[in-house]
């Protein structure tokens, strides 16, 4: 099932790279969200196979209306067709197609194809997690600080972090901790499943503690797909980030 999901996330993602840099329609579906034909295309194309893949699965993805009975369904389909559309409106690499399965409201399958990376992100639960067919890993990092953050600009009280290349993708980021290229992303809004469906089973599979903001477990398949916060670590300073973080994250939720 994970190659298929696969193929069929790759073939998503040379649809998408095909059209990258070539005219199409864009627009916003609220101010600051960008969106344009392309997503719309791979979410359609992406429906198609995957239903088809496993047609007992609810749907539930970023560009489709939720107007369906997922979560009366124990396996529903939890898409993103371009994760990271600011990197792709403007022919940067950062940009990855999500799509997991979940079942019983935890991910079991995860891939990000993330072509103009040359990068395929794949994991199953409890088997594990590889890019491009080999196996990834988090770091052994047990200091918060000097823990190296995706960003481009921390706050002051963070600025005993290290920064490094951020991907507009956040599911990619998210990847990242799990391949021990980064050692912490976090987020502290209200998000929606589709951006960390895939790349959390990916992290996590690699070794790395996976949660909510507050430390809150992850599930999915939730009536509004909301999720408040991500929060992505190394094992050993996992509770250390949460604790430097709670303030803040109380603050908004």
């Amino acid at each position: 099932m994970l190659e298929e999901i696969a193929e069929i996330a790759n073939e998503a993602g040379r649809i998408a790279l095909g059209r990258c840099g070539t005219d199409y329609q864009r627009w916003e579906k609220e101010p600051g969200h960008p969106v344009c034909e392309i997503d719309l295309m791979v979410d359609s194309f992406l429906r198609e196979q995957l239903i088809a893949l496993d047609p007992e699965a609810g749907w539930l993805s970023e560009e489709t209306a939720d107007e369906s009975d997922r979560i009366e369904r124990r396996r529903v389909w939890v898409v993103d067709p371009i994760d990271g559309t600011r990197d792709y409106l403007r022919g940067r690499p950062g940009w990855s197609v999500s799509v997991a399965l979940a079942e019983d409201r935890a991910i079991k399958y995860g891939v990000l194809a993330a072509p103009a990376r040359d990068e395929i992100w794949t994991a199953e639960l409890g088997k594990g997690a590889w890019r491009n067919g080999q196996p990834i890993r988090v770091s052994g990092r047990t200091d918060l600080v000097g823990a190296r953050v995706p960003a481009d600009s921390l706050p002051r009280v963070d600025r005993d972090l290290v920064m490094v290349a951020k991907p507009n993708s956040i599911a990619l980021r998210i990847a990242m901790v799990g391949a021990g290229e980064a050692d912490l992303l976090a987020t502290l809004r209200w998000g929606r499943e589709w951006d960390i469906a895939a790349a959390a089973l990916i992290a996590q599979e690699g070794g790395a503690m996976v949660t909510g903001a507050l430390g809150q477990p992850l599930t999915f398949n939730s009536p509004d797909a909301l999720a408040f916060g991500i929060l992505a670590t190394t094992p050993a300073i996992h509770e250390a980030a949460v604790e430097r973080l709670r303030e803040r994250a109380m603050a908004v939720v």
